[in-house]
């Protein structure tokens, strides 16, 4: 498959910059694959095409305030660090994203704060833009982590924040309502349109509930540059799938009942531990997969997923599941339609 397949035609007004007035009254578009049927619904219509014993999978990764403005010892220049992730806990190490890069070398000093209140000394180079940052803090971790996340940004992605400011409703809306383990530098976006009455509403259902863990990391935004899909490394994200998710979502299978991902994320997750008889394993670690059509799932058998932006890894996964004609008849119905895309956007349930 070729990445130019991807390429479609976006306006930009189509791009989401706030997210619905409510949680579950996002618009929803619903393709059957099978009949390649297209409805048109609200999010919270959901709840029809689901019944008793029939499972949804939820990544409930939680995001925290990645992006950091500060500037340069000496020329006070200003700089952007989006920190990734943490590599020692005491010794206060971050594997960070910093811009602009050209800028920032080992050993420069790195603050934060309107009174420089946070320090932090380039130790590494690890890519073009990446580099690992020692802060300089004395005080207890907790109130280091406390210093540090009071001083970021809720991590909006860069289709937003290039047309407006972060807002104070972006911390809360811009992580899901089931969301627990810290660690994910982005939103597991399909996952946001869930409210707590639509969630009650389908555990009254009888619709049960597994959590699976991917710890989002920016590789999966990163832009695909090869033209053969075959080429392109995913960078890799922590994952964590327990005995009970696994439990749960085996004994969904073995009743033939659905079993339905939250996102791409959760797609990811599910289909990086399978067993040879094709059912869901218990495993921590990391994984790299790459989804893309043709691609054959073992777990999931319906998906939830936003709108994507063209080129983008996450939508090439959608077009495996879906199938790549029908899903790329669903996106130009959905740019016809006025559906909004991105982050804040409408969603799609593939079933």
């Amino acid at each position: 498959m070729k990445l130019s397949k991807f390429k479609f035609n976006l306006p930009q007004e189509l791009i989401a910059l706030h997210p619905a007035y409510n949680r579950d009254e996002s618009r929803l578009m619903v393709l059957h694959k099978d009949t390649g049927e297209i409805e048109h619904r609200i999010f919270k219509d959901v709840i029809e095409y689901f019944d008793d014993k029939d499972v949804m999978v939820f990544n409930n990764t939680k995001v925290f305030p990645a992006r950091l403005s500060g500037n340069k010892e000496k020329t006070g220049a200003e700089i952007e660090v989006f920190l990734l992730r943490e590599l020692n806990r005491e010794q206060r190490l971050w594997d960070v994203l910093v811009d602009p890069a050209r800028k920032i070398r080992i050993g420069n000093k790195l603050y934060f704060g309107d009174d420089d209140s946070l320090v932090a000394e380039v130790i590494d180079n690890t890519t073009s833009r990446g580099r690992t940052l020692r802060f300089l803090f004395d005080g207890s971790y907790e109130e280091f982590k406390e210093a540090l996340y009071g001083l970021g940004e809720t991590p909006l992605p860069r289709s937003i924040i290039e047309k407006r400011k972060v807002e104070e409703e972006d911390a809360e809306r811009f992580q899901t309502i089931f969301a627990k383990h810290e660690g994910a530098v982005a939103a597991p976006t399909a996952g946001m349109h869930f409210s707590r009455e639509l969630m009650k509403r389908l555990e009254i259902k009888g619709v049960d509930f597994a959590e699976v863990t991917l710890h989002v990391g920016l590789g999966n935004f990163r832009d695909v540059d090869v033209e053969d899909l075959t080429k392109h490394r995913m960078d890799s994200e922590q994952i964590f799938i327990n005995d009970e998710a696994v439990s749960i979502v085996n004994k969904a299978k073995e009743g033939k009942h659905k079993v339905c991902a939250v996102g791409t994320t959760t797609v990811r997750t599910l289909e990086s531990s399978v067993s040879t008889m094709g059912t869901l394993k218990p495993f921590e670690g990391w994984t790299n997969k790459f989804l893309f059509p043709p691609y054959d799932f073992s777990i999931p058998d319906a998906m939830i997923s936003n709108f994507h932006l063209p080129y983008s890894t996450l939508m090439m996964m959608v077009a495996a599941f879906g199938g790549y004609d029908k899903v790329m008849e669903c996106y130009e119905i959905a740019i016809k339609e006025k559906y909004r895309f991105g982050t804040y956007g409408d969603a799609i349930l593939i079933i």
